[in-house]
Order: structure tokens, then sequence, then C-alpha cells
């Protein structure tokens, strides 16, 4: 099958070489030409310009973004005046979901059929494949079956799940999914990354709390404003932490590929010393919480895990100053350097 693609960043570059592999015709442009030319030397065609793009395809022409959710708009924008009625695009980054039923809507009288794909995978899809969560039409879906079929993982990517039916096989269990009509997929995307939030949150608290074992091994400031150790010798395990994420990894039932990619960068370098700890967040853990506060969902999990977040960034030092005043406005507590020096 024949695709354009435009967008060749780490995931998108992947994509096109996973489509390659399978035998499909990709014509790809970025705004980098050195990407495109990058490309073109594995056997992708190579386009100068979104028009070169769409004309070096052939109708009804089938078109994936592989760009920044801000950038979508105008790059549909661009792109929708150039294509004709049955044409396809395809959202593969990670859009919110409300905005993929506008466009959808938008793009309806012109006869584009509008598709959104949430892809999880990462710098590693290339070899392991691209989960693939599909929102859209579902005639016009079908008829990308080949693509989803190439970027996702396959049916022998994991042992088959014991309960299901041995004679019943879905797609699920090649790894994609149409998840129902327009914003189903990126809607089933973001409610995945905040899951991601919340499991990276437990494995980082988990992991600090074994690092803090030892704490009654190290000297404590001693003032009326540090609440004192009361069992120092109920804390001084030194324990290996990288070693502990390794062991995990077997057998153990928080097993998992997110504590595999720790395990390998704690065997790096235990004390992480190449990170400060500042947390980004590209938007669907905010959206899952909006979701889950209109649709009246409880999800603390995810909401601490956001916040945590925010804070890792120094969004709550106003408030913890706030704090230090309040306590030496109505106690006289002064202020400590750090309880655990």
């Amino acid at each position: 099958m024949e695709l354009g693609l435009i967008g060749l960043g780490r995931m998108g570059t992947h994509m096109a070489q996973r489509l390659l592999r399978h035998h499909h015709a990709v014509v790809a442009f970025d705004i980098d030409a050195r990407a495109v030319h990058a490309l073109t030397d594995e056997g992708a065609r190579g386009a100068a310009s979104v028009l070169e793009l769409v004309q070096a395809l052939k109708p009804p022409r089938a078109i994936w973004l592989m760009i920044p959710a801000g950038l979508v708009d105008q790059t549909i924008a661009e792109v929708a005046p150039l294509l004709t009625s049955g044409d396809i695009l395809i959202d593969g980054g990670n859009s919110f979901y409300q905005d993929d039923q506008r466009r959808a809507a938008a793009l309806e009288p012109q006869g584009i059929h509008y598709v959104d794909v949430g892809t999880s995978g990462g710098v590693f899809g290339l070899e392991r494949g691209y989960c693939l969560m599909i929102g859209g039409p579902q005639a016009v879906c079908s008829r990308l079956t080949p693509i989803f079929e190439a970027l996702a993982p396959g049916r022998d990517s994991v042992a088959r799940t014991g309960a299901r039916r041995s004679d019943a096989q879905i797609s699920a269990e090649a790894g994609y999914l149409y998840c129902g009509p327009s914003g189903a997929g990126h809607f089933v995307k973001m409610v995945h990354n905040g899951i991601e939030y919340g499991l990276m949150a437990a494995y980082a608290e988990g992991f600090n709390l074994l690092r803090h074992a030892n704490v009654g091994s190290k000297p404590v400031a001693s003032n009326a404003e540090t609440t004192p150790l009361r069992e120092p010798d109920a804390y001084r395990y030194d324990l290996p932490v990288a070693d502990i994420a390794e062991v995990w990894r077997r057998g153990s039932v928080v097993s998992s590929w997110l504590l595999d990619l720790a395990a390998d960068a704690l065997a790096r370098d235990p004390d992480l010393g190449d990170f400060h700890g500042r947390v980004s967040d590209s938007g669907e853990g905010r959206w899952t919480l909006l979701a889950a506060i209109e649709s009246g969902t409880p999800a603390p999990t995810l909401a601490s895990a956001l916040f945590a977040r925010f804070d890792s960034r120094g969004e709550s030092d106003y408030a913890r100053r706030i704090l230090s005043a309040l306590r030496s406005e109505f106690g006289g507590h002064a202020e400590q350097s750090g309880d655990h020096p």
C-alpha cells in the first residue's frame, strides 16, 4: 500500500522504516530536508514540500501526520485544499480527542476522511512495533488495515491471553484496535498516557523509598523544628537499588516494560546523575483528568501523578514559601535548611 508521511521525528522516521520493511511505498516530507534524504536512502520517495508529497500519491490518497499536536491544525489547513474526495488524513500524534471530532466534521463536506490513531511505542517501535488505537469511520479505517498490520507488533509479540477462545482472533491481539468514531482512538490513547503517568510515579516513589532506607545511618539535625527519627535502627539498609530493579524484572507481579527501562537506566548510573528531576507533561495527563472530572469518574492516582510533575518543575515553590511564612507567623517557627543534610 502507498502512504504519505508528514513528520520524520524519532517516531515518524522509525514508522516509515517499518513500513518499508513490510514492502509498503512511502512518500515522506519533513521541514528538515536531511531527515527526508536519510529516508530516501532506505527506499522511500522524498518530497520537498507538502504539495510535492500530495502530487506524488495516487488517489485515493492516505496521508499520515506524525507531528506535535500544536501543529496539526495548521498542517491540515495546508494539506486539505490539495486533496480530493475520498482521500484520508490520519493523525498519529497525541491530539486532544475533541479536536479530532472538530476536524472530522470540518473535512467531511470536502469528502476527506479523517482518522485518529493513538500510537504508542516510542523510540523502540521500529523493532517492537506500535500499539495502535484507532478512531474514525469504520469502513475507512478498514481500508488502512495493511498499514496498521505492518506497524503493529503482530500476534506473536506476547503470549495469548489464556481466557480467550483459540478460534476467536481479534485485531487487538495483533496490536491494533478500531475503538470507535472520530476521537475514540485518541481518547483511548489519552487514558493510556494518564495510566502511564501513574505507573511511572509509582515506580519513582517506590525506588525513592528504597534509596532512603538507610536514613537511620545518617546524621539528623537536632533542633526544635525537626521531628526526630523514632527508630533509627529500623532504617539502616544500604539497598542495591539497581539490583532490586533487576530482580523485580523476573517473576515479580510489578514487572513491566517500564521496569525494564528503569533497570537499564539504574544499571548505567544508580545515582541518575544526568537527570535533574524536572518532568514535563505533553497534555494527555491533563486531558485525562478533565475527562475524569467531566464524567464524574474518580482518578486520584492519575491526578496525583500529574500534580507531581507540576511539582517537579518548581510550580510548588511559592506555595512552600507560604507554608514557611505561616509557620513563622503563627508559631515563630524558624525555617530550617533541611532535616536530613
